[in-house]
């Protein structure tokens, strides 16, 4: 794939991409996609242009060549959303590219995202939240492990936690206290505030937990006493969720999300929950409001005499 684009050019992509990573903190998986999604791009102008793609050549893309590539995609049958994902990465090189080079971006910038429906977040009930975390620590034979994963489970609600940042934690972070340092996407830190009963179920789990723990030692561990992989957690919430007859939407993830829109329904600011969840963008943390509009609409038809 690397053929299709010049050495200046390929260079100029790691520049962009380093400057994503240093200066928006961009997560290696993001980066991964950029890089992707640009050499298809830089691949297709090849083979639409004849040419070997330079910094001249991309300079010189026009608003046909857009509507080529994406109609090219179309064909290819490459969802909307995927689309604009990768419209916005192409995007975000050529205003950069454009800036340093010194030419008009126009024909790139003016393209236009097709239009998708936004997946809202599927959050459980109050209810189905907690009998989660109760079959989840039932599921295992050794009640350590059964602590264990109540414990994460619990962390993910009553913080909000990433299930990758929940299973980061290591001896350093202990004893809980009344609020956690969290490490997120990006490298972006925030503080946590630690409920009492989060606290109370990774003290539970370390009192049951048959293997020592350092400070560089991972909190939650393997039945052999490595690092709890987040795939035995996705398993057991399974495991749970279909003795329970929850969707299967009711997933790690989904735990995180209820905690976003019990806060929300609550109260709690937006701004706030949005920090608590580590969100680099408010319009991110803003579906968690649609979420709340949809339950309440269900109420207002359930319960006002004038919607039945």
């Amino acid at each position: 794939m690397t053929a299709a684009i010049s050495p200046a050019a390929l260079a100029a992509l790691d520049d962009w991409l380093a400057g994503q990573s240093a200066l928006r903190g961009a997560a290696k998986n993001t980066l991964t996609a950029y890089r992707t999604d640009l050499l298809d791009f830089i691949a297709f102008m090849t083979h639409h242009k004849g040419e070997p793609q330079g910094l001249a050549p991309l300079a010189r893309v026009t608003t046909s060549d857009m509507r080529a590539w994406m109609a090219h995609l179309r064909r290819d049958d490459v969802g909307s959303r995927s689309v604009a994902r990768k419209l916005s990465a192409v995007r975000g090189f050529y205003r950069w590219l454009a800036d340093r080079e010194g030419f008009e971006p126009t024909a790139v910038l003016s393209a236009r995202a097709p239009k998708f429906q936004k997946k809202l977040p599927r959050p459980l009930t109050k209810d189905a939240a907690r009998a989660m975390i109760d079959s989840v620590e039932v599921q295992a034979k050794d009640s350590w492990i059964g602590a264990r994963d109540a414990a994460v489970v619990t962390l993910l609600y009553g913080c909000g936690l990433r299930i990758s940042e929940a299973l980061g934690l290591t001896g350093r972070d202990l004893p809980l206290g009344e609020a956690l340092r969290i490490t997120g996407k990006g490298g972006k830190e925030r503080i946590v505030p630690v409920i009492p009963a989060a606290r109370k179920a990774v003290e539970v789990y370390l009192q049951l937990c048959p293997y020592e723990m350092t400070h560089d030692d991972a909190l939650f561990r393997g039945q052999r006493g490595g690092p709890l992989n987040a795939r035995l957690i996705r398993k057991v919430t399974e495991k749970a969720r279909l003795q329970l007859g929850l969707p299967a939407t009711a997933t790690p993830h989904a735990m995180r999300h209820s905690f976003a829109t019990h806060l929300l329904s609550a109260g709690g600011d937006l701004r706030a929950i949005q920090e608590l969840l580590g969100h680099a963008s408010l319009s991110t943390t803003q579906a968690y409001t649609s979420v709340d509009e949809v339950q309440l609409m269900k109420v207002y038809e359930a319960a006002h005499p004038k919607a039945r």
